[in-house]
Parts: C-alpha cells; structure tokens; sequence
C-alpha cells in the first residue's frame, strides 16, 4: 500500500509515537523524543499516544487511580514540552477502542516464535516465575498503534527498532492473508540527543523504571532546581580532566550531551566555553542548562493541571481525531478477515 504521503490529502509524512504513563517522564524522554515531536510537528502529521493499555501487561503493579492519573500527568507533560493540538494529535490510548480490537486481529495472525523472540518479552520474563499472556502479546498491541493510522514513521531509539520490525512483518502477513490493507512505516532513529544516559550509570540508558528505583538516576521533567542540582552534581564523571567530548569518558560525554542537546550549539563551541576548568565546573553548567529548560515546561505543566476541564476537552478532541484515522483502518481489516458490521 502506499505510504500516506503519496496516497492523499496531507502531503507531510505522517508519524506516530507514544509513551508509557508508568512514571513522571525524565530528561532522556524530553531530550529522545519530546523535543524531537516538538521540533518536527511543522512539517509532519504527527499523532502522539499516552500508551495506558500497554501498563496493563503486569497488572499485578497496577494501581488504576495512579494509572488514570499518570495517564493525565504524561499528556500535560506532552502539551506543556511544546506539543501544539491543533497541529498534532495528542490523546490516551485507552480512549480510542479500536487499538484493543485492533490488537486482537493482529494476535490471530502473529505466529508465536515471533512474539517469543521479542528481547524486551525475553529480558522482563527473566526470572519470573509467570507471566501474564498480554506482556507476551504487547507488541500486537503496539503494531495495532503504529498501523492504524497509517503510519509513514515511527521515531524510535535502538532498544525499540525490533518492534517497528515486527510491526512492518505483522503488517506483510496479514495483507500475505487477506490482501493490502496497511502502509508500511519505518523506524527513525533521532539523529541528536537519542541515547541519554543514566547519570549513576553512563554505560546504560537512562530508564523510568531504572529511576524509581535509583535516585540520582535521573532527573525528571517536574523535579525542583534543588533535586535537578543533587541529581547531576552527583553523576559519575572519573578521576581526569578531559572535557573533549571525543576523548572524554562516558560519564563526562552524557553531561556534554545533555548540554549541547538543550543548548543546541555545536559540540566545539561547548568544549571551549568549558575547556581549562574542571568537572566540578562543567556540572554546575549543566544544572544551569537543564533548570533553565525545565522551567516553562514545568510552569505549563501545571497551568494545564490546574485546569482540569481545559485538559479533558483537549484530550477529548484528540481521541475524536485519532479515531477518524483508527476507524477506517480498522473498517478496512474487518472486511479483509470478514467480521464487523
């Protein structure tokens, strides 16, 4: 099938992405994604998703109050980064019912092997001693959020590259079976500020789950100047003095990242604004960076929460946009397979 671009109306790509409400979002969701959907929302179609249905896989750590109102939290977060809705579609997963029915055509046809396969099922099944069937079948779930929109990107980080794969083969077997129902997306993988590290831990990537388990993990979207300060004042760094970030060590290039990832002037400018000081004086810069963008995100954050109503109207109208997309999507693959009405 074409991609959406070719096919019709809008003449812009038309992307897709979301995130998971199972925490406040953190510096490397801003910096990996937030600010990229920002940046890109002029020239791209862009449907943005609060994926509350994929927290339901371990249902077990669920508590429904703090998932409905995490849910709100994230979509105020997307809003308040920069997120226009009346130029982007912003809404919360579980509000558009056709991805649950969606999900449960593409579990019929997803072989087992492929699902079985998938490294995150691999690496969150390590150690348990059962396991629900949805953290198994998830990634239908999420081949059923890319395609009915019809999807033309899907901005990922590498971790997620295999889903977005497993999507496009989900998508081939099913038109194999019933003939060509979706476009075909594929994977962007962000060119700067992609891979933020974990300020504990500069080999692994910054992670939600990492942080509510490790403080001095990461900083967070909603964290005080204070917390921000003791955060990255505390990052591991080593015993030198480089602040080259190509001859820096790991810990002394994620610091440089973030920097030039929110300042967004070239590396050599930041390495000579720094160069002769120590790391003592790099931090401090980079607490001065990271606070002085936190703070419109922030004071948004909290105009938008602070009116409810305002919120639930612009969610309200994003789900009636992402469903005039889903329900023809989804109208196509019922009569493919010869269910619905």
């Amino acid at each position: 099938m074409e991609t959406h671009a070719a096919a019709g109306a809008p003449q812009r790509p038309r992307v897709f992405s979301g995130m998971q409400p199972t925490s406040v979002l953190h510096l490397g969701n801003y910096l990996g994604a937030l600010k990229h959907w920002v940046a890109g929302q002029h020239e791209r179609d862009n449907v943005f998703c609060v994926v509350d249905l994929h927290v339901l896989t371990i249902p077990e750590a669920v508590d429904p109050a703090e998932l409905r109102a995490r849910s709100r939290s994230v979509a105020a977060l997307y809003l308040a980064a920069g997120i226009d809705p009346e130029r982007s579609t912003v809404f919360v997963q579980s509000h558009v019912p056709e991805h649950a029915e969606a999900s449960w055509l593409f579990n019929c046809v997803a072989p087992l092997g492929w699902l079985q396969r998938m490294t995150q099922f691999k690496a969150k099944t390590h150690g348990r001693e059962s396991i629900g069937s949805g953290l198994l079948t998830y990634p239908a779930l999420m081949a059923a959020d890319i395609l009915l929109h019809d999807t033309d990107e899907v901005p990922v980080g590498e971790d997620q590259m295999q889903h977005v794969e497993l999507t496009r083969d989900l998508a081939v077997r099913f038109h194999h079976l019933f003939g060509e129902v979706f476009v075909l997306p594929r994977a962007v993988i962000p060119t700067a500020g992609a891979r933020i590290m974990g300020f504990d831990d500069p080999e692994a990537k910054m992670s939600k789950s990492t942080a509510e388990e490790r403080p001095g993990h990461a900083v967070f979207l909603l964290d005080t100047p204070d917390a921000v300060r003791k955060t990255i004042m505390s990052a591991v760094t080593d015993s030198g003095r480089e602040l080259r970030f190509e001859h820096a060590s790991a810990g002394v290039r994620n610091l440089l990242t973030v920097w030039q990832s929110l300042d967004g002037r070239p590396m050599p400018e930041i390495e000579a604004e720094i160069a002769g000081r120590g790391y003592g004086d790099l931090k401090k810069r980079v607490v001065e960076v990271v606070v002085d963008a936190l703070e419109p995100i922030q004071s948004r954050y909290h105009a938008l929460m602070d009116d409810q109503a305002e919120l639930d109207a612009l969610l309200a109208r994003g789900a009636e946009r992402a469903r005039e997309t889903a329900s023809r999507t989804l109208a196509r693959m019922q009569a493919a397979v010869g269910v619905g009405a």
